[in-house]
């Protein structure tokens, strides 16, 4: 919950893969939020108000997971939404000229995406969460130690850049930095 904070605050990217995490350590625990306490909370070096606040945290997801039939898979319509938020920033920064670097950036990068959607089967996913998508399993192919090959790596590179210039133009967005014309 505070690291989701922090990193909402410092880079959308960082927090929307922190966020699929936790989705999935909620799964592993079986949505419950005894297991998540003594897994998760009880790892913690929090004050009683603070573990309060956390499984509060916690239960409030699960809660969500449940109402909004994630359990298994997929993802909570607050994740969801950041997505849609990057999808329109990555589509106005793309209609607009003062962003050539921008465009450039995500041009090198669609190769790659067309080549990961080729592979998704029947349920595509847009070009920003198919990013994502990518970037949150190879995170996951690293924690269980798998390698990655030569293309794998090429391509995660790529994706990485264009994924962590959006997530600038965002914060900058966010600060009310981005649209002004005081170039």
């Amino acid at each position: 919950m505070y690291i989701a904070s922090q990193k909402r605050k410092e880079n959308i990217a960082d927090y929307l893969l922190y966020m699929w995490q936790i989705e999935d350590l909620i799964r592993a625990n079986g949505l419950d939020l005894d297991k998540i306490k003594s897994n998760v909370i009880d790892k913690y070096q929090l004050s009683e108000p603070q573990i309060k606040e956390m499984t509060e945290w916690y239960e409030s997801l699960i809660d969500m997971m449940r109402r909004e039939n994630v359990q298994q898979k997929g993802h909570l319509q607050l994740n969801k939404n950041v997505i849609l938020q990057l999808d329109d920033l990555h589509h106005a920064l793309l209609k607009d000229p003062k962003f050539a670097e921008y465009g450039a950036e995500f041009y090198k990068t669609l190769p790659f995406i067309v080549e990961l959607r080729a592979k998704q089967g029947d349920e595509k996913l847009d070009e920003i969460e198919t990013c994502f998508a990518a970037l949150y399993g190879t995170l996951m192919l690293r924690l269980q130690g798998k390698e990655l090959s030569a293309d794998t790596l090429k391509a995660i590179t790529q994706i990485s850049r264009f994924i962590a210039m959006l997530a600038h133009y965002y914060k900058l967005d966010s600060e009310d930095k981005l649209w002004n014309d005081n170039d």
